[in-house]
C-alpha cells in the first residue's frame, strides 16, 4: 500500500471543540502489550451514533476488540443517527449501572443535557471522534478535524489553483465533526476559492450523489468538491463521473482508499477509527481504576493521495 500512497503525517492536539478541556493534551500510548485483564468488573457503555457507516463500524469494532482483550463487559448501543434515540440509549445504559460512558454524539448541542445527567450521577464520561457542547466530560479522545479539513482544502487548492469554483457537502448538522471539517475548509477556501455551493448530505453516500447532480445543475463549470466525510464524496463521484471535477473527502475508508488509487477521488484524510476505539476503552479502564487520564487526547492523521 505505501507504493500506492505517500501521505502526509501530522501529530495532532485536538481543536478546542470541547468546552472546559483546555489542556493536557496526549498522543495514545502505542504499547502493544496486552493489559492486565478486568474480568468482568469493569462495564462500560458504548453509545455510538450510527452503524450504518463503515468509519463509525470500525471505531466500534476497535473498542470491541479491545474490551475482549482486557476484560471489559462492553455494552454498544447504535442511534441510527437519531438523537431521540441517542438519549433513549444512554439513559438505558444509566439503568445497566455502568461504571463508564463512551458517546459519540449524533448531534454534539443535543446530547449534551443527557450527558450532563451521566456526569451529574457520578459516571465517568468519555467522548470519542465528536465532542459534546456545553459539558466537560472526563476525557475526549479524536482527531483535529479543523487541521484534516485544512490539509483537504490546501490539496484541493495545490490542484485547483485560486478562484477555482468549488463545492462543499457537509454533514450531520449540530455534530462538532461537520462543524470543525466546515471551519478548516473555509479557513482556506474563503480567501482562495469562490465556493458557488454549501449544502448538507448528512454524512450519507446516497445524499452525497443526489446533492451533488443537484449542485451540477446550478454549476456546470464546477471544478472542485470539498466532503466532510467519505461517503458523501464517494457519492460525489458518481454525480460526476465523466466531468473533470476533483472530489477529496474525509476518513479513508477502504471503498475510498480504492477509489483515490483509481484516481476517481483525489485523495482523503486518513483518521484512525480503530484505534480511537481501542483508546477509549483502554481509557475507559484507567478512569475506572482511579488513574489520572490527560483530559483531551489527540490521534494522528494523513492526506492520503495517489501516486
Amino acid at each position: 500500500m505505501k507504493k500506492l500512497f505517500r501521505t502526509f503525517l501530522v501529530t495532532l492536539a485536538l481543536s478546542a471543540f470541547m468546552t472546559g478541556c483546555s489542556s493536557g493534551v496526549e498522543e495514545p500510548s502505542t504499547n502493544n502489550e496486552v493489559e492486565t485483564s478486568v474480568d468482568g468488573e469493569i462495564k462500560v457503555g458504548f453509545a455510538v451514533s450510527t452503524l450504518n457507516n463503515p468509519y463509525f463500524v470500525s471505531l466500534v469494532e476497535g473498542a470491541e476488540l479491545k474490551a475482549e482483550e482486557m476484560g471489559v463487559d462492553l455494552i454498544v448501543v447504535d442511534a441510527g443517527d437519531d438523537v431521540a434515540k441517542q438519549v433513549s440509549n444512554i439513559e438505558d445504559l444509566m439503568s445497566k449501572n455502568i461504571d463508564v460512558l463512551v458517546v459519540n454524539p449524533v448531534d454534539s448541542s443535543a446530547v449534551a443535557p443527557i450527558v450532563g445527567d451521566v456526569i451529574n450521577k457520578g459516571i465517568k464520561t468519555i467522548s470519542v471522534d465528536r465532542g459534546v457542547n456545553g459539558q466537560t466530560v472526563d476525557v475526549a479522545i479524536a482527531s483535529d478535524n479543523v487541521k484534516g479539513a485544512e490539509m483537504a482544502t490546501q490539496y484541493l487548492l495545490e490542484q485547483l489553483g485560486g478562484n477555482a469554483k468549488v463545492a462543499e457537502l457537509t454533514g450531520v448538522e449540530g455534530s462538532s465533526a461537520a462543524i470543525d471539517r466546515g471551519k478548516g475548509f473555509h479557513n482556506i477556501a474563503d480567501a482562495n476559492f469562490d465556493v458557488v455551493a454549501i449544502q448538507t448530505a448528512n454524512f450519507n453516500r446516497a445524499e452525497g450523489l443526489t446533492v451533488t447532480e443537484n449542485i451540477l445543475q446550478a454549476n456546470s463549470d464546477l471544478q472542485g468538491i470539498f466532503a466532510h466525510n467519505d461517503e458523501m464524496a464517494l457519492g460525489a463521484i458518481e454525480a460526476t463521473s465523466g466531468k473533470d471535477i476533483l472530489v477529496v473527502g474525509f476518513d479513508a475508508t477502504d471503498d475510498a482508499i480504492v477509489a483515490v488509487s483509481q484516481k476517481r477521488l483525489g485523495a482523503t484524510v486518513q483518521q484512525k477509527p480503530k484505534l480511537m476505539g481501542e483508546v477509549s476503552i483502554e481509557t475507559a479502564v484507567k478512569l475506572a481504576t482511579g488513574e489520572t487520564v490527560a483530559p483531551v487526547i489527540g490521534v494522528e492523521v494523513e492526506l492520503i493521495v495517489a501516486e
